[in-house]
């Protein structure tokens, strides 16, 4: 249901003299740092209560801090509303570095309400070589000539995916596949009702296919995953 990313660019990210602890084998991936209890139904923007966590782990694992309050965010709602799947917001984080490296691909970035500007637009799924058809049925319809979909925001939903999945979590009335809070709490969603119990292998690897049919896709996403589960950028 969502797009494979075109081409996946590892980033070493190393500074000179920079020493690293290496990144852990295994599935899941490690949860990470703990997140600290904060009012989830908080009016607003109610991941902003993680900012001073955010703050602190932001330049070592390399995510902007209002990226990573919203994957913490997410995480702390789904262990509220699905205790039994059991998501960690590193698996959120790692997606998000595949998919659109926290909002910043193609010199986006997130602005302070956590939309990403410019939109982010996956390429058009138009059955070329590699590459889902997906027909904008309402685009073409309008038109008269075909226009195919294109994944949306940091996470690449499909327009479809969206509209079934997609939430408002940053309290503003609007369920928006920009925003990078609707957007790592939707995934949330999603991840858990695909895999279950994502604390276990099965799951985890149940749930990260489903995102995206492809186990280099499941590699990527679960060594940037590790990485942050350490404490360290991948």
């Amino acid at each position: 249901m969502f797009a494979l990313v075109a081409a996946v660019i590892v980033l070493c990210g190393c500074g000179l003299g920079e020493h690293l602890p290496p990144i852990p084998d295994g599935i899941p991936p490690g949860p990470g740092a703990v997140i600290p209890a904060i009012d989830l139904d908080a009016p607003g923007r109610s991941a902003a209560q993680l900012h001073g966590w955010a703050a602190d782990r932001s330049g070592a694992l390399n995510i902007p801090v209002i990226a990573l309050e919203a994957y913490g965010y997410a995480a702390a709602v789904l262990a509220r509303s699905r205790p039994d799947c059991g998501i960690g917001w590193t698996t959120l984080a790692g997606i998000a570095n595949v998919e659109s490296r926290h909002g910043s691909h193609g010199g986006a970035h997130i602005e302070s309400d956590g939309r990403v500007t410019p939109p982010i637009r996956g390429i058009p799924l138009d059955g070329s070589p590699g590459v889902a058809k997906i027909l904008d049925e309402v685009a073409t319809a309008r038109t008269g000539s075909p226009v195919y979909v294109r994944a949306m925001g940091p996470f690449q939903f499909l327009p479809g995916t969206w509209q079934h999945w997609g939430v408002d979590a940053n309290g503003d009335g609007v369920a928006d596949p920009d925003s990078i809070d609707d957007a790592a709490l939707t995934a949330a969603r999603y991840l858990c009702a695909s895999g279950g119990n994502l604390a276990a292998a099965p799951g985890w690897r149940q749930a990260l296919l489903t995102y995206n049919q492809s186990t280099a896709y499941m590699s990527e996403v679960r060594r940037d995953a590790a990485a942050y589960g350490i404490g360290r950028h991948p």
